[in-house]
């Protein structure tokens, strides 16, 4: 475990908050009056995994508002199914779509998901997880029998992201908006050791290198370009 905080890296932790809030509430009075008063207004939807390691915001070069963000393990979609409790994903989606109107949804994978090696090592390691091993089988379908290790690790990542693509697809009010062309839905896969970050659209075949040189404000607006 990892030892307590000692009191110089609490002061160091509250140091950087300080920064944090002088940013948007000193040097920028009118930055968070503004969300207030108009209410937030996002593009952009990342559905991201709840992994410590994977900031979409520091990924994204997002400023406060510019994505609504949900998380969970290994960033999955579960498909549309009206008749279950519960489902705080696709409670996330809807208001997403149906009240901010978000014209982009991004699933952000990433390589190294705990989710994903729990998914793919589940018929060896029998030692039971009562609540992640039901969820983790949303993207049973991205299994791979003839790999096994990291590449399997590798490979089920990248394929969950496009299960949860497709999941995406079988919620009528998004389908209804992406074969009319106001929605748009983007698979992003970041490579934890590398810093690299790949896209993959629902329109397109296979997986393309996003140049992470895009300078804000405008970084986001290029990267969901791709």
């Amino acid at each position: 475990r990892r030892p307590p905080r000692s009191t110089l890296d609490r002061s160091s932790a509250a140091s950087d908050v300080y920064k944090r809030q002088k940013e948007y509430y000193i040097n920028r009075p009118g930055f968070y009056k503004s969300l207030v008063e108009k209410g937030q207004n996002p593009e952009v939807m990342v559905i991201a995994c709840s992994d410590s390691r994977v900031n979409p915001s520091l990924i994204a070069n997002a400023e406060p508002g510019d994505i609504f963000i949900v998380r969970n393990v290994a960033n999955l979609v579960p498909p549309y199914d009206a008749n279950t409790n519960y489902l705080g994903t696709s409670a996330c989606i809807e208001f997403a779509v149906q009240d901010l109107g978000v014209r982009h949804i991004i699933v952000l994978g990433h390589s190294h998901c705990g989710g994903i090696k729990r998914l793919c090592e589940r018929a060896v390691n029998t030692k039971c997880r009562e609540f992640i091993d039901p969820w983790v089988s949303i993207a049973n379908s991205a299994l791979d029998s003839n790999l096994d290790g990291d590449e399997q690790y590798r490979q089920v990542e990248r394929g969950a992201v496009r299960v949860s693509l497709n999941n995406l697809l079988t919620f009528p009010l998004l389908k209804t908006k992406f074969d009319k062309g106001d929605l748009e839905i983007h698979g992003w896969f970041f490579e934890l050791e590398s810093g690299k970050l790949f896209s993959k659209s629902d329109r397109a075949i296979g997986w393309q290198s996003i140049q992470m040189n895009s300078p804000a404000p405008n970084a986001l607006n290029n990267l969901v370009r791709h």
